[in-house]
């Protein structure tokens, strides 16, 4: 039954996310370039699968338990979601846990997963709504810085609210037993509240802004390559 419960209120906020999405392109995207549907879908599968491989290759913290670890998945999906929109972003962080899972499965009991996407879509959709209002440099930066604050606020809270206890509740762990993994790796560690501050909060910012980083320097000297591949099917449809 908590099984259940715990699918139908993925399914829930994934609706949730999307929609939210979509509205926020419809109404802050309206200049934005019209694309063909298979265009649109092999570019969100092309970025989806490299995120989905980026997502098993994760880096395990010093000042965290050994559960969380950071990856890079989020860099692919930021530059998708730059290029296309709000609602590739939240697909794309679908697909890539959908990937991820079937090349690894889960050590969670899928916790873990939903939090990646739920708290990546938290990171993804103010970047791209802010660089979505009027795109250039600039707003790709606050896009980013945005989107790093609302992951951190976001995430930690999240973790402290529902993640950690619904963990604890499927894997069949104890609380006590997380906190002291925590514990174990900072002796300042010693509730839930303490390991979200010293431990989520922390992995969150350090991962928003190596993301951030790696996205603002790639970003613009890939977005030349994918525009002009636009031009190019624009000049052989109007040829057409």
């Amino acid at each position: 039954m908590e099984n259940l419960k715990f699918v139908a209120v993925c399914l829930l906020i994934f609706a949730a996310l999307f929609l939210v999405a979509w509205l926020l392109e419809k109404r802050l995207s309206k200049n934005r370039k019209s694309l063909s549907d298979t265009h649109y879908i092999t570019y969100v599968a092309i970025f989806s699968c490299m995120a989905g491989v980026l997502m098993l290759v994760e880096i395990p913290l010093f000042f965290a338990p050994g559960f969380y670890k950071m990856d890079l998945s989020e860099l692919p999906i930021l530059i998708c979601t730059f290029y296309l929109g709000p609602v590739a972003g939240v697909v794309s962080e679908l697909i890539k846990v959908m990937i991820k899972l079937l090349l690894k499965g889960t050590s969670t009991a899928f916790v873990g997963d939903f939090a990646n996407f739920a708290v990546g879509c938290s990171f993804v959709l103010p970047a791209s709504v802010i660089y979505h209002a009027k795109p250039s440099r600039r707003s790709a930066l606050m896009g980013l810085i945005a989107g790093t604050l609302v992951m951190t606020v976001f995430g930690s809270a999240f973790n402290a609210i529902y993640l950690l206890p619904k963990f604890a509740q499927l894997f069949g762990m104890p609380i006590e037993v997380i906190i002291g993994m925590g514990t174990a790796v900072n002796s300042a560690i010693n509730s839930v509240s303490t390991l979200v501050l010293f431990a989520v909060v922390p992995f969150n910012l350090l991962k928003g802004i190596v993301v951030s980083l790696l996205t603002f320097l790639l970003y613009k000297r890939i977005s030349p390559i994918l525009h002009k591949n636009d031009e190019r099917r624009h000049k052989k449809t109007v040829t057409a």
